[in-house]
């Protein structure tokens, strides 16, 4: 058992998971030393997980609830401090290479990965003018690109640990006068990555979501074994419960891609827009100045009959009343109703009410939000058929995955049978969609890198 393993098992992760990460971070800092000449000084590695949502559809952008937790998936990442203010990057695993300045003017246009990579950049040059050490990155992914895992976070958050580690930033004075807690860090993040502000730290250009700081949470403060429920704008944890004992997650990748850069930017950013509508009509009728759609539903007793009533009566072309009431009811009864609910279920480990409750969530996202493909559909539909406990789509929506919560002792099984029946009913999938067993995951995860000597 190598240090890497060592240190995933201690954080939580699985036995076969930690084994297989510890072999794969072994190969990268091979690969990293041999691209830094043998060299060795200042490296660490991290591992990114990709994350479960496992209730909160389209919620977190706008104040309200979310339950959510790790998997034991992600992107392993070694990383050793250089002398310029160079970043070179390696994707290990498709062998794909950018060089990135840190520099607050530093611009992009090859539309890959890379993107992430100069967004982090220039808002990491902007917000810390003194940190001006760059980064040697060698990294790899075992998440199924844009599947609503995450992976793009995972990489931004990645890229920025691994500058914050060269740099010691966590050390600086602005870095700890704005950011003192991993929930503080995770909203920094999402700030990095949609371009908003952040305290003091003004907006810029991300990647052009227009998102909330839920996945950010997830990867950076997740706990192995649990599974925790957080509001948002500001994060503020609400509760942790242990995920169901003797029973797992296995995820269903469609393989329909939502590429948050791509074909899903503007699908997704219409649902955030409506959102921002709905509280903008608010703002305009009350003349208060509420920060999110969840803190105008707490105003007063009658805010939600009221907000309502705002929204029914409003006409615009791009957002017509009938569009921002479905969004409307959408959150409301998700981020009110069932968030809290579910989570006294699985509290209780009352699986049927669990199961009926995310069958609600489903069906909210299928009817009101219509952010789901008949892939998505129909993984949901089938893993509740083959007998899952529960099933959702997960993430932004318009392709992506599907979580099913099953026996640990049959979770084999039922993912050979839900990929089968998924692969026969879209045999145009087959080569793309992917299957796997995940539990609860530990958060983010840093670790030393033994010397060569």
């Amino acid at each position: 058992m190598n240090n890497f393993e060592s240190r995933l098992r201690a954080a939580g992760m699985s036995a076969g998971e930690s084994a297989a990460k510890g072999v794969l971070l072994e190969k990268l800092t091979r690969r990293l030393r041999e691209m830094r000449g043998g060299a060795d000084e200042h490296t660490c590695a991290f591992f990114v997980p990709g994350r479960i949502e496992v209730l909160g559809k389209h919620t977190d952008y706008a104040g309200g609830r979310s339950i959510v937790c790790a998997m034991e998936r992600g992107i392993c990442l070694v990383v050793a401090a250089r002398a310029d203010a160079q970043v070179h990057m390696l994707d290990w695993e498709r062998k794909s290479e950018a060089q990135i300045a840190l520099d607050a003017e530093e611009k992009t246009a090859r539309g890959d990965w890379s993107e992430y990579a100069a967004v982090v950049a220039r808002r990491f040059s902007r917000d810390f003018p003194g940190a001006r050490m760059g980064a040697d990155i060698v990294f790899a992914s075992d998440l199924p690109r844009a599947a609503g895992m995450s992976s793009s976070s995972a990489l931004i958050i990645g890229i920025f640990m691994a500058l914050a580690e060269a740099n010691s930033l966590a050390q600086s004075e602005s870095y700890r006068a704005h950011i003192r807690s991993r929930e503080d860090l995770a909203g920094y993040l999402a700030a990095v990555e949609s371009g908003a502000e952040f305290a003091a730290f003004s907006g810029g250009r991300g990647v052009g979501t227009l998102g909330g700081s839920e996945d950010h949470v997830a990867i950076l403060c997740s706990r192995a074994g649990f599974l925790k429920q957080y509001s948002y704008c500001p994060v503020r944890l609400e509760r942790e419960i242990p995920a169901p004992k003797d029973f797992t997650f296995v995820i269903g990748s469609s393989g329909v891609k939502a590429d948050k850069t791509g074909n899903a930017l503007l699908a997704y950013n219409r649902i955030s827009l409506a959102a921002r509508k709905i509280l903008d009509l608010w703002r305009s009728a009350t003349g208060r100045s509420d920060g999110s759609l969840a803190d105008a539903l707490l105003a007063n007793v009658d805010a939600l009959e009221r907000l309502r009533r705002i929204v029914s009566e409003s006409g615009d072309a791009e957002f017509p009343s009938e569009l921002l009431l479905k969004r409307f009811d959408q959150f409301v009864e998700e981020s009110i109703a069932v968030v809290p609910a579910a989570a006294e279920s699985f509290a209780r480990m009352d699986l049927t009410a669990i199961g009926a409750l995310v069958d609600r969530s489903q069906y909210l996202a299928e009817k009101m939000l219509g952010n789901q493909t008949a892939e998505t559909i129909e993984l949901a539909r089938s893993a509740r058929a083959l007998g899952a406990a529960a099933a959702s789509a997960f993430g932004a929506g318009f392709g992506g995955s599907v979580w099913a919560l099953v026996s640990t002792s049959g979770a084999e099984g039922f993912r050979d049978k839900w990929a089968a029946r998924y692969r026969e009913k879209f045999p145009e999938r087959v080569d793309a969609s992917k299957f796997f067993i995940t539990g609860a995951g530990p958060g983010l995860t840093q670790m030393e890198v033994a010397s060569s000597a």
